[in-house]
Formats: C-alpha cells, structure tokens, sequence
C-alpha cells in the first residue's frame, strides 16, 4: 500500500499536446505512486537553455505526446510506494532526470526531453515516465530521488550548515553533466585539463567540477570577454588559465603548451561548433598518455588527429550524461564543502518564474547562456 500525504486528486501543470502549437497551463489528475515510486512536489525546476528549442521541434527531439515537460529539479517527496526503505515523506530530494531501466540500463532517456536510443528507452518513457517537472506533483523512480542532507546543505553556517537555499540546489544539474565526463576519465587533484568551449552552460560548470576536484583548468573560448568573466567568478580563479579560440590550430596549440603539461581534454562544444579547430588544437597539445572526454552535442562526424592519437598513446572515451553513482558522488562534495553552489560557484540565478510564466522562462534561458547562469521554473 502506498503511502500518502493529503495528495490532491488534481493538480496544475504544463502541458504539450504537440511541437506545433505552445503548451498550455492545465489542471490534471495528480500522479499516485506504485511499487518503485514516488510522488514529489516540485518545488524548484530547471530550465535547460534551448528548451524552447526542444519543445517547438526544432531539435527534432524524439517523444510522445501529450506530455507534461520538464527535467531535474528540487523537490519534497509526498507519496511513497510500498517498497521505498530509504525515503520519507517530507524528504528534500534532488530529482534526477535521466531515467533507466532496471532490467537493462542502457535504456535509458532523459525525461520528458528525448526518448533515448533504443526501443526500450521508448517504451519506458511512453507507458511509464512520459510527465515530469513543469507540473505541481511529478512521479519519479525511487532510484531517481536524492535525498539531501538538508541539516547540513540548507542549514545555518552558525550550526554547521552551508546556508544554501533551494534554488542553489538547483543549480547542481548543471554540475552533473559535466562531473560525469570528468570522473569518466578519472581526473585527479594536480592534474590539468582543458575545457572547451569553457563558457556555455554546461562548459562553465565543467570549469567548477574541474576545480572542485582539485584539478587545474585551461578555459578555451571564442569570446574573450566570457572568458574574462568566468576567471572573475569561478572560485579558485588562480588554478584557472584562459586561452582564447583564434581559427588558428597551431597557434591555439602552441598558447595551450605555453601552460605544461596537460593531462586531460574535456570537450561540451554545442552542434553550432561543428566545425571549430579546438578540438585539434586541444588533442595536440596533450602529454603523452593523455585522455579526452567527448560529451559534445556534434551532430556530424568530427575529424581527429589520429596519427598523434596513436603515437602519442592518447585515450578517448565518449560519455552520455552520467552514471547513477555519480548523482551521489556529486552530492558527498558538496556536503564536505568542497564543491560550492551559488555566488561561490559564480553561478547566477537569473530568474525564477511560475507555471503560467513558462514563455518568459524559455526566453529567459535562451537570452542567459552565459557560465553560471540558470533559469527556474516554480510550479
């Protein structure tokens, strides 16, 4: 028997019937948990910066409609299914929003966003999980809810807390993604690694991640006046070195070795730079032995200098988000304080918007891509 707290029969959310027309806010019957789930009340969700891309079909995204969109979020659990151990009612959790199957893993899909790759990926989201954060209620998977030492993450400074609030929170998202790259390639404290392009969304939370995991960063980007800002607000500015985008491989080179060794290259470029040079720029410049992370959205093949590759003994590895261990890594470095959220991080809350705001949330985050700056939708 599920377990309940005075859930509402009903409950506001956003809904897309189809790419071709906007969403529309609407009242529909709260979600109720079964075995292997939970219900949570949202509290505070995030807004990817080409969501609205997403959802008018210009990413051509696979996945079924209608649908409530969405992705991870803060949230507090309201209903749990008969076999949760862990969670009570009343927890803050972080609600993960790549799902997969447990009776195979690689199927898996990022909810409400894209189906995945396989048809069993499909199949779930479709019958299972289709709806998730723009909406009051969500139901989630257990294993897909975090929950958060909230003594110790949002508590006083005074009393050993970190003094967060939950928007900061929110912000880990943006963290994950990147961390699942970088512990992918098993970078360590004192190594360097380049970051590229190091002032996007998810590109400037690589820069953090690197830095909290005590490693030193060579931030790449085309606009130096980015670049700039983010040695300005990172923490641990020292560790970070700024080599900007010229067109030029060579010479990108040459200013990347100016700097030692480098141990590792982490690559986030978006499809627009399909085409950019840094990506030869940052391979040649690694030691021998060296590692590359590929987490970019290229949606062609990219040349690679495989002769350095070979003679150089460098290894490549390819990374889709991040594993599921990796959520509760991630969270063990903020509660011992090593990673930082909010102002610390030089992260920036642009805008916090309801339901019915959902158009200026989109615009929000599209127009605000910068390093560190984030949009929250609050249902």
């Amino acid at each position: 028997m599920a377990h309940t707290h005075e859930l509402p029969k009903m409950m506001k959310a956003l809904v897309l019937k189809s790419t071709s027309e906007p969403p529309t806010v609407e009242i529909v019957p709260t979600p109720r948990p079964t075995v292997g789930s939970a219900v949570v009340r949202i509290l505070a969700a995030n807004v990817v910066s080409y969501m609205k891309n997403i959802y008018n079909g210009e990413r051509n995204y696979a996945f079924p409609t209608p649908i409530i969109p969405g992705t991870s979020a803060i949230a507090r659990v309201a209903a749990i299914g008969p076999d949760a151990t862990k969670l009570q009612i009343g927890d803050l959790v972080f609600l993960d929003s790549l799902v997969r199957s447990r009776d195979e893993p690689s199927d898996a899909f990022l909810a409400a966003i894209n189906q995945g790759g396989t048809p069993g990926s499909a199949k779930l989201m479709r019958d299972v999980f289709r709806d998730w954060s723009y909406a009051e209620y969500c139901l989630a998977p257990l294993e897909n809810l975090t929950r958060i030492d909230e003594r110790r993450i949002t508590g006083a400074p005074d009393s050993g807390g970190l003094g967060l609030t939950v928007q900061d929170l929110a912000y880990i998202s943006a963290l994950l993604v990147p961390y699942g790259g970088l512990k992918d390639i098993e970078l360590q404290a004192g190594q360097t690694v380049t970051v590229c392009p190091a002032t996007g969304p998810f590109g400037g939370a690589a820069v953090i991640v690197a830095l909290a995991m005590g490693a030193r960063v060579i931030a790449m980007g085309r606009n130096k006046d980015s670049l700039a800002r983010l040695k300005k607000v990172v923490p641990h500015a020292e560790r970070v070195h700024i080599v900007p985008i010229t067109g030029d491989m060579q010479a990108d080179c040459t200013e990347l070795k100016k700097y030692g060794e480098i141990d590792a290259y982490f690559d986030i470029g978006p499809p627009e730079a399909q085409g950019s040079t840094h990506i030869h720029s940052a391979i040649l410049a690694l030691r021998q032995g060296g590692r590359v992370s590929l987490m970019g959205g290229y949606l062609q093949d990219v040349p690679i200098p495989h002769r350095v590759i070979m003679r150089r003994n460098l290894r490549l590895y390819g990374k889709w988000m991040y594993e599921r261990s990796d959520v509760a890594d991630i969270f063990k470095l903020l509660e011992t304080g090593v990673l930082k959220l909010g102002a610390q991080a030089g992260a920036e809350l642009v805008g916090e918007y309801p339901l019915e705001q959902w158009k200026e949330a989109w615009d929000a985050a599209w127009e605000n891509a910068l390093m560190g700056q984030y949009v929250l939708i609050k249902p």
